[in-house]
C-alpha cells in the first residue's frame, strides 16, 4: 500500500511540475508580441514538454478555407486546405485527436510529409481556441520519443493551447496595428509632400523681378522663426506667402492656424486668440485659443490693421511674453509660436493718426514682404491667367482652353482692382462657360473688355489718376456683385474674395446701399 501511494505521489509531483512549466512559459507568450517569434516559441516549447520529435502550429485563414503554418522547427511553411489532414479535422471539429499510427486514420494527409520530406508515425491535435469559443488554429505535435501520447500529454497540450490562443491573439492585434501605423505614417507622409509641393515656393506663380525677390527673400528665411509683416492690396496673394513661409520652415509638421482679424467682433477677440475657461459665463465651455492651436507651429494674423486699440495692446502682451492668460483663467500658458501677420492697410498712415500702436508695429515689423499689385507685375499676367485656366479645367474634369492673343492683351492692359483673386476667379468664370478650345474677347468679362480692350474707354487714357480708376473699378465690380447675389453680403463678399467685414467696410467708403 506505501509503495503504490508512494508511486502516486510521484506521478502527481512528476505531472504537477510539468504543468509548471506550462506556466512558466505562458508568462514567456504573454510577453512576445512579435508573431513569428511567438509561434517559433510555441512550436519548440511544447515540443520539449510532450517529448515530441517536432510540434507545428497552424493558423486558420477562414476567408480563403485554408490551414497555414508560418513556423515549424525546421522553418518549412505550409499552406493547405483546411478541410485535409488530421490538423484540419481538429480545427474543423473543434475536437482533440491522439493518433498512435496516423498512417491508419483515413484523415491523414499524407501529401504534407512528402512535400516536408518527413515520417509522421503518432500525432496529438488539439484546437486553438479563443477566450469567446472562436478556434484559430491547431497547436499538432508529433511523433512522441518513446511510445504513444499520453493523457497526461494530452492535458499539457490543452492546457498549453489556450494560453497560446490568448497570446496568438494579441500578437496577431499588435502586428495589425504595426502595419496600419506603418500605413498610416506612409500615407502621412505622401499627403505632406503633397502638400508641401502645394504651398512652396514653387507655387508663387512669376517670372518678374519683385516676384523673384520674394522667392529669394523666403528661401533665406527658411531656416529661422523671424516674425514677418505681409503688406500689400487684397487679392495678391499674402496668405498663399504665409503658408510657404511656414512649409519651408523648421516649423512645417505642426500647424498653420490663420485667423482674419477684420472678421473679429470687438467682444470675441480675447477668447478668440486666447482662450477661455469654463463657467466665465452661463453655457461657456473651456476652449483654447489660436494662440494654444498653433503651439509649435505659425499663427497667421491676416487684416492686423482691423484690431481695435485695446485688442492691440492684448496682442502685444502675449508678443512680448509668448505666455498668455486664458479669459477667466490666471494660470500662465507659455506658448511658442511664429507670427506672420498681414495687411492691406497703410499701417504707417495710421501710425501718425494713432490708430496703431508703434511699439506693435515694430515688434511685427522684423522682417517685411511687400506683396505688389498685379497691375504691377504685367508681365506675369499670362503665366498667371494660363496656370489658373490650367487648374480648373484639370478640376472641372474639361479639356485644356487657351486665351487668344487678343484676350491676353486685355488681360494685361486691365487693371485688376481685385488683383490675382479677380484674375483667378475670372479664369474660373471662362473655365465654367467658354464651350470652344479659345477664349474670345467677347467671353471675358465687361469689365475687363471696356478697360482691356483697344477702345478709348480706360480711364488711364481718360486723365484720371490711377487711384481713381482703381476706386471706380472696385465700386463698379461690389455693386455688379450685390445685384447679383441680390444683397446678401456674405455671399458677395464670398464671390469677391472679401471677408463681410471687409465689404461693409468698402460698402460705407464707397456710399454703397446693401439693399
Amino acid at each position: 500500500m506505501t509503495s503504490d501511494t508512494s508511486l502516486s505521489s510521484k506521478i502527481i509531483d512528476g505531472q504537477d511540475e510539468q504543468l509548471a512549466e506550462v506556466l512558466s512559459l505562458c508568462q514567456k507568450m504573454n510577453a512576445e508580441r512579435n508573431l513569428p517569434a511567438l509561434l517559433g516559441l510555441i512550436a519548440r516549447e511544447a515540443a520539449r514538454l510532450m517529448q515530441a520529435d517536432r510540434a507545428t502550429i497552424f493558423l486558420l485563414d477562414r476567408e480563403k478555407c485554408e490551414l497555414w503554418s508560418q513556423v515549424t522547427l525546421d522553418g518549412e511553411l505550409i499552406r493547405f486546405d483546411a478541410r485535409l489532414g488530421i490538423a484540419g479535422a481538429c480545427a474543423m471539429t473543434g475536437q482533440l485527436i491522439n493518433l498512435p499510427d496516423a498512417h491508419e486514420d483515413q484523415r491523414f494527409y499524407s501529401l504534407v510529409d512528402a512535400r516536408t520530406k518527413y515520417r509522421t508515425r503518432s500525432v496529438l491535435a488539439v484546437p486553438l481556441r479563443t477566450a469567446t469559443g472562436e478556434i484559430i488554429g491547431t497547436l499538432q505535435a508529433l511523433n512522441k520519443t518513446r511510445g504513444a501520447f499520453t493523457p497526461k500529454d494530452e492535458q499539457v497540450a490543452q492546457a498549453l493551447a489556450a494560453q497560446a490562443a490568448t497570446a496568438l491573439e494579441t500578437a496577431k492585434m499588435v502586428q495589425e496595428l504595426r502595419q496600419q501605423k506603418d500605413l498610416l505614417e506612409a500615407e502621412n507622409t505622401h499627403l505632406w509632400k503633397e502638400v508641401e509641393g502645394r504651398v512652396s515656393t514653387q507655387n508663387i506663380i512669376g517670372t518678374s523681378e519683385k516676384i523673384q525677390v520674394i522667392v529669394r527673400l523666403i528661401d533665406q528665411i527658411r531656416d529661422s522663426s523671424v516674425d514677418v509683416l505681409i503688406t500689400g492690396e487684397s487679392g495678391t496673394g499674402k496668405e498663399m506667402v504665409a503658408k510657404a513661409i511656414h512649409y519651408t520652415s523648421p516649423r512645417a509638421r505642426r500647424s498653420f492656424v490663420a485667423i482674419n482679424c477684420a472678421a473679429l467682433p470687438e467682444t470675441m477677440v480675447e477668447s478668440e486668440l486666447f482662450g477661455i475657461e469654463k463657467g466665465v459665463a452661463t453655457g461657456v465651455d473651456a476652449r483654447i485659443g489660436r494662440f494654444e492651436q498653433a503651439h509649435g507651429g505659425t499663427l497667421f494674423l491676416d487684416e492686423i490693421g482691423e484690431l481695435s486699440p485695446a485688442a492691440q495692446v492684448k496682442l502685444l502682451r502675449v508678443l512680448q511674453e509668448r505666455v498668455l492668460e486664458r479669459v477667466g483663467g490666471r494660470t500662465p500658458v507659455p506658448v511658442d509660436v511664429r507670427i506672420i501677420a498681414a495687411t492691406n492697410a497703410d499701417l504707417e498712415t495710421a501710425l501718425k493718426k494713432g490708430a496703431f500702436r508703434p511699439d506693435l508695429y515694430y515688434r511685427l515689423k522684423v522682417l517685411t514682404i511687400p506683396m505688389p499689385p498685379l497691375r504691377d507685375i504685367r508681365e506675369d499676367i499670362p503665366l498667371l491667367a494660363n496656370y489658373f485656366l490650367e487648374k480648373y479645367c484639370r478640376e472641372m474634369g474639361k479639356e485644356p482652353i487657351k486665351p487668344s492673343a487678343a484676350v491676353v492683351r486685355s488681360l494685361a492692359r486691365y487693371s485688376w482692382p481685385g488683383n490675382t483673386r479677380e484674375l483667378e476667379n475670372e479664369m474660373k468664370r471662362l473655365v465654367v462657360l467658354t464651350r470652344r478650345s479659345t477664349i474670345s474677347e467677347e467671353d471675358l468679362a465687361e469689365s475687363v473688355r471696356s478697360e482691356g480692350g483697344d477702345g478709348t474707354s480706360s480711364p488711364i487714357r481718360s486723365g484720371r489718376s490711377l487711384k481713381e480708376a482703381v476706386d471706380e473699378l472696385e465700386k463698379r465690380m461690389i455693386g455688379d456683385a450685390l445685384r447679383r447675389c441680390q444683397h446678401n453680403q456674405l455671399q458677395t463678399a464670398k464671390a469677391l474674395g472679401l471677408s463681410r467685414q471687409g465689404l461693409i467696410k468698402k460698402m460705407k467708403r464707397y456710399g454703397l446701399k446693401s439693399s
